[in-house]
């Protein structure tokens, strides 16, 4: 059940000039529900992105934390008679939806020996949604040992992700989900040639293609076979060879001119091995240290926008 006593006031607005919450599909089902769910009216545009487009096919949705039963029903009709829905609890009391036709289990969402016992059982899954405990422990876990089991082109969706802003959660706190999470946008990141940070050798980076922030959920979409390095692409058009002016006219680009100058005035030194590669050596020293002062004393004015 998604949190809902931290927010109250106006639920039945639009978001802004577009389309009413109440207005799109999985909402609908959601109220013809026959049990409680309890949801924020932000997460209808944000399931409405996320899941259209597995609608009326075969994929089998997990969903954790579902004691109430109101979500499943609204799942099974938003999705189609072709899905197949599994639920998940901590609470025993929710193996009563088996008799609806829901596959349900129960464990510990923070416990990796439940995952593994589970997906022994049900195979590999296109779509988990967590809404169970919302900890930073529970939601962690719960994402790191279902990757392995999703489908290339599934996702999992994570609820409540406010609470890495809660105190009674653990914030502040440099181990939040959210917090987490930017590790794995570093990961991500970490594919392009060139990035070789310690985050690079987590293994994330090879199933997660891309992640989604929407207020309080984050989506993460796998797709193993392109979490590939890129490489320059041209398209093969004429080069028209224009100036560089990124730097011109900047403490940078006077270095890089003076440098280059100075490199063609001394362009004797070639025939002189040692004293060239010396002088190249002094001048990327030179322009990487300018470089790096003049980008961090520019960063500066940007503070306001952090």
């Amino acid at each position: 059940m998604s949190l809902s006593a931290k927010v109250e006031g106006n639920t039945d607005q639009s978001s802004g000039a577009g389309q009413s919450y109440k207005d799109t599909d999985i909402y609908k089902c959601y109220k013809r529900s026959p049990y409680s769910s309890i949801k924020h009216s932000s997460y209808f545009h944000a399931y409405e992105d996320l899941f259209s487009s597995y609608r009326g096919r075969e994929i089998t949705f997990v969903e954790v934390g579902i004691l109430n039963g109101g979500s499943l029903f609204m799942w099974r009709e938003f999705f189609g008679p072709k899905a197949r829905i599994i639920g998940l609890d901590f609470n025993p009391a929710a193996k009563r939806w088996e008799q609806d036709g829901f596959e349900i289990h129960i464990g510990d969402q923070a416990n990796p020996e439940f995952w593994q016992e589970l997906f022994a059982k049900i195979g590999k899954v296109d779509i988990l949604l967590d809404d169970g405990g919302h900890t930073f422990e529970q939601q962690i876990v719960t994402v790191c040992e279902a990757l392995p089991h999703v489908r290339d082109g599934g996702l999992i969706a994570v609820e409540d992700t406010h609470t890495s802003y809660f105190k009674d959660f653990g914030y502040p706190t440099p181990y939040s989900f959210i917090e987490w999470t930017k590790v794995i946008v570093d990961n991500i990141n970490s594919r392009f040639p060139g990035i070789n940070q310690p985050f690079s050798t987590l293994p994330y980076k090879d199933s997660v293609f891309s992640l989604h922030f929407y207020e309080s959920i984050v989506g993460f979409k796998i797709r193993r076979d392109i979490c590939v390095p890129s490489h320059p692409v041209s398209n093969g058009a004429p080069n028209r060879q224009h100036e560089d002016f990124r730097n011109k006219d900047s403490l940078i680009g006077t270095v890089e001119e003076r440098s280059n100058a100075l490199s063609r005035r001394l362009a004797f030194l070639r025939n002189m091995p040692f004293l060239w590669r010396t002088l190249s050596a002094a001048k990327r020293v030179t322009v990487t240290a300018v470089g790096r002062y003049y980008y961090k004393a520019r960063l500066r004015r940007l503070r306001h926008l952090f």
